[in-house]
């Protein structure tokens, strides 16, 4: 491996608070931000005419600061968003990193307090979207009323 190989490998490019490996190309870096999928990730490249294929490391500061100001206002189909129809504000939006994770969470805790069906599932640590449970979610478990035989320590 070349010096200059080594260098890029070692490299983090820090965009939108997250370190991202400078040998990854674009399409494939930006994916490793929260929030942001491979689909939302290649409708930024469309839209600010980014090459997919280039190296994180290659990018200018123009561009790290283009792709940070157009992620939450950039114009793509709602179905691309990971907030449609917010239910605090009803509109479509998009979010990344922390404030991903604390709204995920207030949605959680908001679905705990009012007691419905997808709440209880959440507390009791169990399957919310209809999967099967005879068979799965069985391990990695919160011992909260757990049933069954106890392997013997030795």
């Amino acid at each position: 491996m070349t010096e200059q190989e080594q260098k890029v490998k070692e490299t983090l490019v820090r965009v939108l608070g997250q370190d991202v490996p400078g040998n990854k190309n674009l399409l494939a870096g930006l994916t490793m931000i929260k929030g942001i999928s491979w689909a939302y990730s290649n409708a930024i490249c469309l839209a600010l005419k980014l090459d997919k294929n280039k190296r994180m490391a290659d990018l200018s500061k123009e561009e790290i600061k283009k792709i940070e100001d157009s992620v939450g206002v950039l114009e793509v189909p709602s179905f691309l968003k990971n907030r449609q129809k917010d239910f605090d504000e009803g509109a479509d939006k998009h979010l990344i990193g922390s404030d991903l994770s604390l709204r995920i969470e207030f949605d959680i805790k908001r679905l705990r307090k009012i007691k419905s069906y997808r709440g209880i599932r959440h507390s009791a640590g169990l399957p919310v979207r209809g999967q099967r449970t005879k068979s799965n979610f069985r391990k990695n478990r919160r011992k909260v009323g757990a049933v069954g035989v106890k392997k013997k320590k030795r």
